[in-house]
């Protein structure tokens, strides 16, 4: 029954989604070109706010727990688990306090109204994951950035999507580099749960009536742990924090 109520309700949100994709493009092309990087970043900021009332229509909510914790005025990389696309809209805008910037695959910055030009112009990095040599001095660049700038960067060590929600092995590649070139930065470990819950039937229908969970752990200090030890307890935490 759920499944048949999602068909079209799932067409009013993919209207919705797409006409705030194709609105706020131009709106952030104007706040980068005219205003610069603020303007720009509130314009993303506002964008994601939107896309997640867009899920409001499929009966989604978002919950985040222990924001608190996330230190201030530091550079900070967040590590999570990775279900959907919306874990990425649910963190652009709770944590947007934390100037978030993601390491993301090239082929998204090219073609998808917003999402692209904001992936290209907004302080987040494209990789080739079939080309690792080319993704090191990119990582390299985003952990110099948020370590001058004292932002975030986001990672998903896994790599690519569950698609039930049973967390994948981490790879330390990404998150070693950003370690070694924002040294004074905290590790925050994020567990995202029911995310793929609004893929479960693949792109479409959608999913209906989920609670995206996302727990954030105690931040773990780089200067105090060796990078064995920082990848062992991150991991640790977001896996412990997965309830499927």
């Amino acid at each position: 029954m759920q499944k048949i109520l999602s068909y079209p309700l799932s067409i009013v949100y993919y209207l919705a989604f797409g006409l705030c994709l194709v609105v706020f493009h131009p709106i952030q092309w104007i706040c980068f070109n005219v205003f610069g990087y603020q303007a720009h970043k509130k314009s993303v900021d506002y964008l994601n706010f939107c896309l997640t009332k867009c899920t409001n229509i499929l009966g989604t909510t978002y919950h985040f727990e222990n924001i608190h914790l996330v230190p201030k005025d530091v550079p900070i990389i967040f590590v999570a688990n990775h279900q959907s696309m919306y874990d990425i809209v649910g963190i652009i805008w709770y944590l947007r306090r934390f100037h978030p910037k993601f390491v993301s695959k090239k082929e998204l910055g090219k073609g998808i109204p917003s999402v692209s030009y904001n992936l290209r112009h907004g302080g987040s990095v494209l990789i080739d994951r079939k080309d690792p040599k080319q993704a090191l001095p990119v990582i390299k660049g985003l952990g110099e950035y948020i370590e001058k700038h004292k932002r975030s960067a986001v990672i998903f060590p896994e790599g690519t999507r569950s698609k039930t929600g049973v967390p994948k092995r981490f790879s330390e590649n990404g998150l070693k580099i950003l370690c070694k070139y924002a040294p004074s930065a905290y590790v925050v470990p994020i567990s995202i749960n029911n995310s793929w819950k609004m893929v479960r039937y693949g792109k479409f229908p959608m999913g209906l009536g989920n609670r995206l969970e996302f727990t954030i752990h105690e931040p773990i200090a780089i200067k105090d742990f060796s990078f064995p030890e920082l990848m062992e307890k991150t991991e640790n935490a977001v896996v412990q924090g997965i309830k499927n």
